[in-house]
């Protein structure tokens, strides 16, 4: 039989991070160099979906005017109009943002700012040059 060391009663576990407030809620930094989880903003992923929505609403002719439509989802039709402009953002935004992947600084707010109708000037404006 042989004898073993005892087992310690606390392990302490240290992870360099620091928190920073974005948009009005806490959120964990990593360092430089560490591994970044992506993470989905559900408020633009949710914006997106609404938007891709009410253009199906007005394309299929179930709703005629932007008006009626706004209307019946009880917002008003000048918000309706700034999130139905997401529809005109390039894929690769889209994309980007369904999948966590669009930088850090891209917000709803951010994408609701007047933005350029080309996609190569899209890019350069929310997601910076590549």
């Amino acid at each position: 039989m042989t004898r073993r060391s005892p087992i310690p009663e606390t392990v302490t576990l240290h992870v360099p991070f620091r928190m920073v407030k974005r948009g009005g809620r806490k959120e964990m930094q990593m360092p430089d160099g560490a591994a970044q989880p992506h993470r989905t903003d559900s408020t633009i992923v949710k914006a997106l979906a609404r938007a891709f929505r009410w253009k199906r609403m007005l394309e299929s002719g179930e709703f005629v005017t932007i008006a009626e439509l706004a209307e019946r989802e009880g917002i008003a039709p000048s918000y309706m109009t700034r999130i139905l402009r997401l529809t005109l953002l390039a894929p690769e935004i889209v994309e980007a943002i369904l999948d966590g992947e669009q930088s850090p600084d891209m917000a709803l707010g951010r994408a609701l700012e007047p933005f350029p109708a080309e996609w190569a000037g899209q890019q350069n404006m929310l997601c910076g040059p590549s």
